[in-house]
């Protein structure tokens, strides 16, 4: 590589990242023109991805696509741990059963944005079994009591009173060890990660290998703008969404928040973006270039022409205010002669639950039939009754009352 190649390669992997440990090692690992090994461990501890996970593939295929090989790190021994980052209680192991299914899962989602014929995908496993009970007593000792209680999770825990289980000490040991059994030059991870990519680091030295470049990507907010896109939250757009849901979804994600999905999502390059962004500082529409995301990430996960529909959808439903042709009947049934709207949303399943109900109708997001917005959450419905109650953007149901 020249000097401007590597400057270009420099700045196209430090798109979006929070922190680069140490920047200069990995200048020089650029320089020498080797094919670097890049690693990132993803834990299969639920069934699907959401595009939170997609920020580490993404920088992922920024080095495949410069040439470097990419190891998917599928952390089956490690996720019948359970990664404690970020939590406030011990979490429940999986069972191996539940981590295989998942792990199966992660790997056709994954192959939607790497390709698949340059990538190595390995399972953590491989080498911790072979390292067996002894030599997990002997990695233990590698490291302290104090200095795990030094990570923040696991110190706020302690002060606080809440039990830490031992085995969750040794997450960031398994995890530093992948990186020597791997031999990696560059670990990626979330910026919550950085004890456990440290520990990397530190083991590697002392096997003798030169210690990995660390880079960090920042936590991707979910729809709400404000907590980390999580599954429990309800904040996510999963990359197995159906394309309807993924457009609406990313629509109602704010104009601010748009532009951080672009830098860390979008295979647009920074230049494109930053034209995006003097079109809307001139009068563009920013809900237009909202559109243009939603469509290349639905193109991505499904297909162009899923993309296209979906964005037609989108216009006859909410921007025509039409309702859709594919609205689920449900019909539910009541003791009495009526009952409150309230109830009939949750037995519908529109809501979770009759606070849920009244907090919709209160925000205005509550309509009957396309047109009729409801104010009062103690609407009586009468039995017999039939019509059309949409919640939300998404939510839509032909409810009978009976």
């Amino acid at each position: 590589m020249t000097t401007v190649d590597i400057e270009t390669a420099l700045a196209e992997i430090k798109r979006g990242a929070e922190e680069i440990l140490i920047e200069e090692d990995l200048k020089e690992r650029l320089k020498s023109g080797k094919k670097l090994r890049i690693k990132a461990g993803f834990d299969p501890t639920a069934p699907d991805l959401h595009l939170g996970h997609t920020v580490l593939i993404n920088k992922l295929k920024t080095f495949q696509d410069l040439g470097h090989e990419v190891i998917f790190l599928i952390g089956d021994f490690t996720g019948m741990i359970g990664d404690p980052t970020g939590k406030n209680v011990t979490r429940k192991p999986l069972t191996r059963d539940d981590v295989l299914a998942n792990a199966e899962t992660y790997k056709e989602q994954v192959f939607k944005i790497l390709d698949p014929a340059k990538t190595t995908v390995a399972f953590n496993s491989e080498w911790m079994e072979k390292l067996g009970s002894a030599g997990m007593i002997k990695l233990a000792a590698r490291q302290t009591v104090a200095r795990m209680l030094e990570r923040d999770d696991f110190k706020k825990r302690y002060a606080g009173g809440q039990s830490i289980a031992i085995h969750e000490f040794l997450y960031p040991l398994v995890q530093g060890w992948d990186s020597v059994a791997l031999e990696a030059d560059v670990e990626l991870g979330g910026t919550d990660q950085r004890f456990n990519l440290l520990m990397g680091r530190e083991l590697q030295k002392e096997e003798g290998q030169k210690p990995q470049t660390v880079l960090m990507m920042p936590l991707l907010e979910g729809t709400d703008g404000v907590q980390k896109m999580s599954k429990s939250l309800g904040n996510y757009i999963g990359i197995t969404d159906a394309p309807n849901d993924m457009f609406g979804k990313v629509m109602s994600i704010s104009d601010e928040l748009m532009w951080r999905y672009y830098e860390l999502l979008s295979a647009k390059s920074l230049e494109e973006i930053a034209g995006l962004k003097e079109e809307v500082a001139g009068g563009r529409n920013p809900r237009d270039i909202k559109i243009e995301f939603a469509k290349e990430m639905i193109a991505r996960f499904h297909s162009e022409a899923d993309a296209e529909a979906a964005h037609q959808d989108f216009i006859k439903r909410f921007q025509k205010n039409a309702l859709p042709d594919d609205i689920p009947e449900v019909t539910i049934t009541i003791a009495e002669s009526a009952t409150f709207i309230t109830n009939v949303l949750k037995e519908a399943g529109l809501v979770a639950s009759t606070s849920e109900a009244m907090r919709m109708i209160k925000q205005g997001a509550v309509k009957l039939n396309g047109e009729e917005k409801v104010t009062d959450s103690k609407l009586s419905v009468e039995k017999g009754s039939t019509a059309i109650y949409q919640v939300g953007k998404r939510k839509f149901a032909k409810i009978s009352v009976e």
